[in-house]
């Protein structure tokens, strides 16, 4: 069995983090009447670009998770 690695996966566009989204971020992305919309505020999670590019704003780290895989995506969590 061979464990090298043709190619490092690290240097990879696929990779996306994850991350909970704090109340100071989330006031800059959304107007205040938005926020007040959103069930519970403090379970939502951003999906990163492996350059920082947020993709996704997602309730849920699951969803956040099935988010990324669905579109081909690995996931890394961010804490």
């Amino acid at each position: 069995m061979t464990t090298e690695l043709k190619t490092n996966p690290f240097e990879s566009d696929a990779f996306v983090y994850i991350r909970h989204l704090d109340e100071d971020e989330l006031q800059t992305l959304m107007p205040a009447n938005a926020i007040s919309q959103i069930k519970d505020p403090d379970e939502l999670f951003v999906v990163l670009s492996a350059d920082g590019v947020r993709l996704a704003v997602v309730e849920g780290r699951d969803a956040a998770i099935a988010a990324a895989l669905a579109n081909d995506l690995k996931p890394l969590s961010v804490h």
